[in-house]
Order: C-alpha cells, then sequence, then structure tokens
C-alpha cells in the first residue's frame, strides 16, 4: 500500500467506525448487547495496540542506543539531552498553567454543585504507588527484559542511555561490530512498523465503533461544555506551541505540522500517544531529522513530554472540586501545579493513563477521588484530544532540538516511499546519519 494514502484512510475510517457504530447502537436491543457488539469491534483495536506494543520496546533500545552512540562523545549527548529537556521543562509549565487558567475561566463544573460521594468509593484505579521516592526509584529497571516485556519506557530509557554512552566508547574497537546490529535492529524495527501501520485504519474504525456503539452518539453530547472547554484550551494549547517551534523554525513548523498528519490522526483516534510514536519517528526521518536526534529525543519526550495529558491533569482535578463546590486557594491551585509537574512525569502513553495521576492527586488536596467517575464516561472523547496534544508537542520538540544541532537535512522526497527513507548507514561519523 503507498504509505502517503494512509492519511485518507484512517480519515475514511474514523467517519465509517462512527456511522457503524451509531447503526450497531440503535439495533442493539439493549445496553448488555451494545456492550457485547462493542467488545468485538475492540478486537481489533486490541491487536492493533498489540502490535504496536510489540514493536514499541526493540524501537525505542534500537534508535536511541544508536542515536547515542552515534552522536561521537558524551558532550553531545549532554547538550542534546539539556536542551530537550529545557523544552519539556517550560512546556510542561505553559500546559499546566493554561489548565488552571482556562479551568477557572470556562468553570467546566461550575453550578453541578453534588454531594460529596461516600469516603470509601471505588475508582478502581491504582493510585497507591504515585509518588515521588516510588518514581524515582521506578526510573531504574530490575531486569532490562522485565522492561522491555512490561513495555516500561522510561526503564528502558534508562538502560539505553548507559547502553548508547558504553558503545559509544568502544565502537571504534570491538563496539563496531555492536553498533552494526544495534543499527541493523533499528532498520529493521523501521521496516516492522511500516507492515504494522497497514493495520491503522482497521484498528482506527474498530476504535471509533466500540464507543459509538457502546455509547451512542449521546457520547458526542454529554458533558458538552466540558469536552468543549478542554478542546478549546487544547486548541490554544496548540497555538503555544506552534509558536514556540516557528520561533525556531519558521515556516518549516507547518511543513511539520502537514507531514505528521498521519501519526496525528493515529494518535487522535486510538487515544494512544504509543500507537503513533514509530510513525512518528518516520514521518521525522522524512522532515529531516537525523536518527541520531529523533531516536534520542522522542523516547525522552514520550516519558517527559505529554504537553496534552499533563494539561488535562491540571484541568480534570479542578473540575472535580468546581463540581463539588470545593474552592481551592490561589496557593493551592499552584501548589497543585507542582504536585502534577512531579506525577505526571513518566505518564504511560496509553489510554486513560492520566486518569490515574490525576486520581492520584485528587486525595492530596481534599478533593474526592471518586470524582473521577464523573468522567470517565467521556473520558475517551477527551483522551483523544490531549493524545493528538502529545503527538505534536513531541514533533515539534525533537525537531526544535535538531534545528539546534544543525541535524535536519533535506527532506525525503515525495514520491519516496517512508519504507524506503529509513535506511541506516553501517559506519555513522557525527551529523551523517538520515
Amino acid at each position: 500500500m503507498n504509505m502517503k494514502k494512509l492519511p485518507t484512510l484512517i480519515g475514511i475510517a474514523m467517519v465509517l467506525g462512527v456511522l457503524v457504530g451509531t447503526l450497531a447502537h440503535n439495533m442493539a436491543p439493549s445496553p448488555e448487547a451494545a456492550k457485547t457488539i462493542a467488545g468485538y469491534f475492540s478486537i481489533f483495536t486490541d491487536v492493533f495496540l498489540r502490535l504496536i506494543k510489540m514493536i514499541i520496546g526493540p524501537l525505542v533500545f534500537a534508535t536511541l542506543v544508536a542515536g547515542i552512540a552515534g552522536m561521537g562523545d558524551g558532550k553531545t549527548v549532554g547538550r542534546v539531552g539539556l536542551k530537550a529537556m529545557a523544552w519539556f521543562m517550560a512546556a510542561s509549565i505553559a500546559s499546566l498553567f493554561l489548565g488552571l487558567i482556562m479551568a477557572n475561566v470556562l468553570t467546566p463544573g461550575m453550578g453541578m454543585n453534588l454531594p460529596l460521594p461516600d469516603a470509601h468509593a471505588a475508582t478502581d484505579l491504582k493510585t497507591g504507588s504515585l509518588n515521588l521516592k516510588d518514581f524515582i526509584t521506578h526510573l531504574v529497571p530490575k531486569s532490562f527484559f522485565e522492561a522491555m516485556a512490561t513495555n516500561e519506557i522510561l526503564q528502558i530509557v534508562i538502560f539505553s542511555l548507559f547502553t548508547g554512552f558504553a558503545l559509544g566508547t568502544i565502537k571504534d574497537g570491538v563496539g563496531k561490530p555492536v553498533l552494526a546490529v544495534v543499527e541493523g535492529l533499528a532498520e529493521l524495527m523501521m521496516r516492522v512498523t511500516n507492515y504494522v501501520m497497514l493495520f491503522a485504519p482497521v484498528g482506527v474504525f474498530a476504535a471509533i465503533a466500540s464507543v459509538i456503539t457502546k455509547q451512542g452518539l449521546s457520547v458526542l453530547t454529554v458533558y458538552a461544555k466540558l469536552v468543549g472547554s478542554l478542546y478549546l484550551s487544547l486548541a490554544l494549547l496548540w497555538v503555544i506551541l506552534i509558536a514556540g517551534g516557528y520561533f525556531f523554525l519558521r515556516g518549516d513548523v507547518f511543513r511539520l505540522i502537514k507531514t505528521m498528519r498521519a501519526p496525528l490522526m493515529i494518535g487522535f483516534a486510538t487515544a494512544s500517544s504509543e500507537s503513533a510514536y514509530p510513525k512518528v519517528i518516520e514521518q521525522l526521518t522524512r522532515f529531516g531529522v537525523k536518527e541520531r536526534i529523533s531516536g534520542f529525543v522522542l523516547p525522552l519526550g514520550y516519558s517527559f513530554n505529554l504537553d496534552g495529558s499533563i494539561m488535562y491533569t491540571s484541568f480534570a482535578a479542578l473540575f472535580v472540586a468546581q463540581v463539588y463546590g470545593i474552592e481551592l486557594s490561589l496557593t493551592q491551585q499552584i501548589t497543585m501545579l507542582l504536585v502534577l509537574l512531579v506525577t505526571s512525569k513518566g505518564i504511560a502513553g496509553v489510554p486513560r493513563a492520566s486518569l490515574v495521576v490525576v486520581a492520584a492527586v485528587l486525595p492530596m488536596f481534599g478533593l474526592p477521588e471518586a470524582g473521577i467517575l464523573l468522567i470517565l464516561g467521556i473520558d475517551h472523547i477527551m483522551d483523544m484530544a490531549r493524545t493528538v496534544t502529545n503527538v505534536l508537542g513531541n514533533a515539534i520538540a525533537t525537531t526544535v532540538v535538531a534545528k539546534s544541532e544543525g541535524a535536519i537535512g533535506p527532506a525525503a522526497a515525495e514520491e519516496v516511499e517512508p519504507v524506503e527513507a529509513v535506511d541506516l548507514p553501517v559506519q555513522t561519523p557525527l551529523g551523517a546519519r538520515a
């Protein structure tokens, strides 16, 4: 299949998903039957997401190790990492504060005045381990194979950093064949990625159809104020991110957005940042970003730079406070933002991971954890928007860092298939990888 047609096919799949889901919802004799039918649709979504998870660990490991080893020295790695983290922190702070401002201005939960729920109301979300101590210790894997098996991206990144640094110091000796193997693995995983992406339209169709079948078109209108407020806030965040990208990239930032159409649509439809990751790497390469930069910065971004998810955490927490009529002082709100800034790092790029962070933070400020139940029903609609924002934010961040390092080459020709645009040379002097 011509991969240039993928965005069109995904768009068609989304429309068909709405139509088929609506038909199935209306024909289902009962809510239980609708849920059963939705379960059959979700089989295809689960298969697609499993295919993505199948390649995500080896892809991150290979691209990150090859990228670090190809940089030449530790100073270069440190400089690139510092630039990336500076951008990530600036974007995270901007996202959190924008969420706070918009939630206070739009007040999506004001007026509901719900009674406080039972203190023992459960949310079925595991939140006990989300604290600073456990977060820091969780960074270091007990076993590389365990990290790969569970797709713990942060742990894979840590192991890959050590491996890349070590390989970079010995690549001119016995490390040369090892580097060749790693680069070969990176190329192999890129090829596998293209094959997996052939199933993207099917996964997207099934994801949309499943949600609509289960909840009907009403899912698009229930809590319209909350959804509309969040989408407006994320649109403003897009403006900020694009403006920041324009400052460094000028008009190329708009060409970048056009290049990223397919991964943006995949992320939006599946509500999973992980599902878009392989395509983001591929499209950044087509844009001209050297893989030694994208292979290093993008995995970090997927752990530390989920702009849409980070903004949503502050927005959702204040929504819960408004719903129950609990007033938080400005000091409390700013303190909450600082807590969220820490706990949101390492959010898994999978659906509803942000809810876990929100549910963990709510009790710290006297807010009922069960308030999360109010937005579970429409969380998928909001998750789609914040996921596509995550994808955009990481694409811009990676490209800006690459621009600052002079690591953007000529874009791949439009008529060239993406699968042919990711060839990696075996011997890679600094800056030579395409």
